[in-house]
Order: structure tokens, then sequence, then C-alpha cells
């Protein structure tokens, strides 16, 4: 299912597109919670309420929900979808009016709601784009609809030309590759953060959280596998620690002490591994005593300085050799006496 949402101004122009759908046969009102009439009437009613927020621009709210092809519901079933809907979304207490559109392929339906409450309270519009995706999966589960897949969460970060490269030299797959893998595997398995974590420790994937010290809001997850780490949104979008916790339970204050004791953990692990380098650099940097790499003259074999000495020009050779040194130089040196007379003779 695909949810298109839009914020306007007046309540008047969707209301009409829907009516004028209505009087061509194409439309009908599933429910609402208004006096239905003419569009003006509804007009002034969606008004009155709006009227407790006489400055906010965009009041109106129109989303429309569209079934798959293949998908079908009776009235009764998209009724209900819609309620569920825009409750969620927030609209739990505001005036709404619900049409269900026979003009396409696709079985489709259209609320139109006032964002101001009856109380007066305005619903928020704070990242609607990603509730309503997370909203729309929830229900598509719910009342047996085709599972669409989310393109933009889901597509991974693709494989460098260096990685393919060494992929090819060694025969192993890039780490990349099978760290993303191993995510994607954990993730759908896990129900919790504690699970999450567990399980990455069995895979020998050790997760690092960037935590605030103001706030204690984890704003990023780094993963280290094989000593090589990366940052979750380098693997791809729906691996950064902002859509991860949208398919796994997660608390703040809840988790805060696993998250910190995992970060103890990773701390552990990244000296462990400065020391090593530090050793191994310190091990390279040490030169050989000059008895052991130093070689004799008298230890090159008579035949080696014999070879030199036959594969010499010889003179005749040398003058015949248009790229002897000697030459050039000499070619040179002319050719820059002649160029300086030249200048010499120039008249300023």
């Amino acid at each position: 299912m695909i949810a298109k949402q839009i914020k306007g101004k007046d309540f008047y122009g969707v209301l009409a597109y829907n009516e004028r759908k209505v009087e061509q046969g194409i439309a009908y009102v599933l429910d609402t919670n208004i006096s239905y009439g003419k569009t003006v009437d509804m007009t002034q009613e969606f008004n009155i309420i709006r009227q407790l927020r006489p400055r906010l621009g965009k009041a109106v709210y129109h989303v429309s929900l569209n079934l798959p092809y293949e998908d079908k519901l009776s009235d009764k079933q998209f009724t209900s979808l819609g309620m569920d809907y825009i409750k969620d979304m927030g609209f739990d207490d505001n005036q709404y009016i619900m049409y269900r559109h026979g003009d396409q392929e696709h079985e489709h339906i259209h609320i139109i709601a006032n964002r101001v409450k009856f109380s007066g309270e305005l619903v928020s519009d704070s990242k609607d784009y990603e509730r309503s995706e997370r909203l729309v999966r929830k229900l598509e589960s719910k009342y047996g609809l085709s599972q669409l897949e989310d393109i933009k969460l889901t597509r991974k970060a693709t494989i460098t030309h260096k990685e393919i490269q060494k992929a090819f030299r060694t025969g192993e797959p890039p780490i990349r590759l099978i760290l993303q893998n191993h995510l994607e595997s954990t993730i759908s398995n896990s129900k919790n953060t504690t699970e999450f974590i567990s399980k990455l420790s069995a895979k020998k994937i050790s997760p690092k959280f960037n935590v605030s010290k103001s706030t204690g809001r984890v704003t990023g997850l780094s993963f280290r596998y094989k000593d090589i780490i990366y940052k979750g949104s380098s693997l791809g979008r729906q691996y950064s620690w902002n859509n991860i916790i949208k398919r796994i339970d997660y608390e703040q204050d809840r988790d805060r002490t696993i998250i910190l004791e995992t970060n103890n953990t990773a701390r552990g692990a990244d000296s462990a591994t400065k020391k090593n380098s530090n050793s191994a650099t310190t091990s390279k940097g040490k030169t050989k005593p000059i008895s052991e790499r130093h070689i004799k003259a008298t230890e090159q074999p008579k035949s080696y300085l014999e070879k030199t000495q036959s594969e010499e020009l010889k003179p005749h050779q040398i003058e015949d050799n248009p790229w002897n040194a000697f030459k050039l130089e000499i070619e040179n040196d002319s050719r820059f006496k002649k160029r300086k007379r030249k200048r010499k003779g120039r008249k300023w």
C-alpha cells in the first residue's frame, strides 16, 4: 500500500474535487463525523474548528491510501483501515471525511481531516513521512495486503572497485558485503536492543554507540568486524541507528546500561588493537646490524665484473650511436650558442 500525504490551506478546493467525483458516479463517502451536505456548508464546518488556531497556515490534511492492483478490500475493511491510519497518525479527536474512488484500476480512498483538534490542539507533522511508512507496513500485515518493500530504506551501500579487486585477488567475498548480510539477519531476528547486541557478538561483530553526553541519546552507531570499522550509514541507509530502531524495540532509559557496557567493551578492544599496532611498528622500525645486511665487494663474483665490461659499447658504436650522451651534450651546447647569437642580434 502507498500513502500520499498533502497539507494545504483551503478545505473548499479538496472537498469540491471529491464531490465532483461523487457527482460523476465514480466516488462515494465511506465515513465522516461532520454534517454531510453541500461543499460550502462542509467547508464552513471545518473552518469553525480551524478558527481555534487562527495563525495556522496549513490546516488541511489530505491523504490517499492506494492498494496494489491485485489487492481488494470491502467498504467495511477499507473504512476500518482508514480509521486505523488517521488515528495512529494523531487524528483521534479531529473532523474528517473519507471517500472511496473507483476511477483507477487500483482501489484507493481519500481522507480529508482538520489538523486542528476539537480541543484546539494541533496534530504534529514532525517526521510524518517516516511515521506513515512504518504505519503502512503494519496495516499491510494487519489487513493481509501485499507487502511492498521500501526501496529507499533497503538500498545497500554499493561495493567499491577496490573491494571488488581485493575479492578477486583473495578469492573471498568483500567484508562490507558479509557485514551487510550479518546485520540484516541480526536485525530481522532481534526483538529488542539486548538481543540485537547479543546476536552481533555471537557473529564477532562489535557495535559501538555514539551517545550524547548532554542528553544521553544515541546519535549513531558503528560496527567493528575483522578489525575494520564501518559506520552504520556507510553500509546502507537501513543500517543507520535511526532506521534500526524502527525495526527493534528500543527505549532510551531501559537500554542505557547495556549500551554503556557495550561501549566499554568496544573501548577495550580499541586499546588492545592500538597496542598491537604500536608494537608491530616498533619491530618494523628496528634495523638489522650492518654485518648482516652489508655485502662486501669481494663477495661479488668475478664473472659479474667481466660481464659488465663485456657489455660496454665499443668505440665505433659510441660514434655511430645517435643517442651518445657526449654527442647530445655537444649538440645542445651548440644550439644554445646559436640562440644566444640570435638574441644579441635583436634590437630592443
